[in-house]
Order: structure tokens, then sequence, then C-alpha cells
């Protein structure tokens, strides 16, 4: 009898060792807390991509998204510090700690869903072609055995990779660093469309007046959101909240309307 007791203790004191051995321990999210402790939220972005995120005549970062980020960081009582990343390594900049957010005109996809924490979607977008004025380009099929320009590691590529039929009917995608580069060889006739968001596309129209147009027809719709490390949660829940009362008071729209003359965001609707 004392046997039996005796191996029953055994068994009860190593079962909680057993447990814990077979439990993945489950690492501490500090996010919040270290953005808070630190004083400063480091937002990635490409500074080249109005009017989300741009640099003006004096060189500052601005643009709708700097905005919402200031009103953001304003209420979590820490400093923005808009930090320019090369885009195509935005993510590898974010998970190696350069930075604490992509806030750019970040496009929601599946693929970025399973590797990053996502906000709720604040605006929705879509991915066009533009040619020039004078092409007689005037629908997507009219780009079979042509060559179009993107900006690498966009949704603009994504955009023309998910639509196989379309991508296999040009002549050449032609990958550069970023949208503005991508229209300059548009201009000089080095491409013969840029596929690239609609607002940046229609912004670029409206400031540089160059002689664009936008093709009726678009490629795909997307949706912007804020994105974050995936075990990033607490930094995430807080700017996702943040938002949503900017969303109920107002805020958003006012910013939205100072960019775009109309309240375009979707955030909480």
């Amino acid at each position: 009898m004392k046997k039996v007791i005796l191996f029953v203790a055994i068994v009860l004191s190593i079962m909680p060792v057993l447990f814990a051995a077979g439990v993945k321990e489950q690492p501490q999210d500090n996010s919040l807390q270290a953005v808070l402790d630190k004083g400063v939220f480091v937002l990635g972005l490409d500074d080249s991509f109005p009017p989300m995120g741009f640099r003006d005549e004096k060189n500052e970062i601005v643009g709708f998204d700097i905005d919402l980020a200031k009103e953001v960081t304003k209420r979590l009582g820490v400093a923005l510090k808009p930090q320019p990343i090369d885009w195509n390594a935005k993510e590898q900049e974010l998970n190696t700690g350069k930075i604490d957010c992509i806030w750019n005109g970040f496009t929601i996809t599946e693929e970025r869903k399973a590797q990053l924490n996502f906000t709720d979607a604040y605006v929705n977008n879509s991915q066009v072609a533009v040619v020039r004025s004078d092409s007689p380009i005037q629908s997507l099929k009219d780009l079979a055995g042509k060559k179009v320009g993107i900006q690498a590691g966009s949704s603009a590529a994504d955009a023309v990779n998910g639509a196989p039929d379309f991508s296999k009917s040009l002549k050449e995608v032609v990958e550069v660093k970023d949208n503005l580069t991508a229209l300059m060889d548009l201009e000089v006739g080095g491409v013969d469309a840029v596929v690239m968001d609609l607002f940046v596309a229609n912004d670029n129209i409206q400031r540089s007046g160059k002689s664009f147009r936008v093709l009726a027809e678009g490629l795909a719709t997307e949706e912007y959101g804020v994105g974050f490390r995936k075990n990033d949660q607490a930094l995430r829940d807080k700017v996702q909240e943040i938002l949503l009362a900017m969303a109920k008071d107002g805020t958003m729209a006012a910013i939205s309307t100072k960019w775009f003359a109309a309240d375009i965001t979707v955030f909480g609707k």
C-alpha cells in the first residue's frame, strides 16, 4: 500500500512539469508599453507616395496618413517619427524592430495578414492603369503586347500578378523603386502604362499637371490598413481604439476632407 501511495505521489509531483513542457510559453506582449516608455512611435513609409505620405516643398514628410498618425500619437501621448524605408523590404524593416508599424497606403491582403497584424481597413482604393493623354490605349485589353511599369513590392505588383491573363498578355513588366520613377518612365515613353493606386495617380496628375489619364477600367480593388508585427496585439488594439474614436468624433472625416475634399474613410462604418 505504501508503494502505491509513493508511486501516486511521484506521478502527481511530475505532472506539472510534464504539462509545462508540452505547452509552448507565449511571448509577453509589451508592444504598447514599449512605445509608451520610449515616447516615440516610429512609422515606416515610402516618402514618395502622395497624398498618403510624401515630402513637401520644405522637404517635410506630410500626407493624409501622416495627419492620421499625428492625431493617433497625440492621443497616445507620444511623438510621431515618420521613418522612410525601402518599400520592397518593408516587412523586414518591421520585423527587425526598426519601425513600429507600416502605415502608408498599405494594402491588406490575405498573404500579408498571414505575416502581419492589421487594423481594420480605413480607406477603400483600387489599382488602375495610367497612360499618356495622347495614348491610343483605352482599356486594359489594349495593353496587350505593351510595357507596363510598377513599383517593386507594391500592391500594384500583387494586382498584376493576381490577374494571370492580363499579366501574360503584356510584353514586359518593368519594376522600379517608386511610383514617381515609374511615371517619369511613362512620360518619356519608356513604358506604355503604369499600374498604381488610384489615389496616388489622381493626386500626381492634379499636382504635376502632366498629360496623363487614368483608364476607367480598374485592375483590382483594395483596402488600406495599418500593419504591425504579428504578436504586437496590444499596440495594434490601442491604435485601432484611437482610430475608432477619431471616426466617431469626426476627426478622421475632417482629415479626409482636407486631403480629398470629401470623407472617403470607411473606418467604423
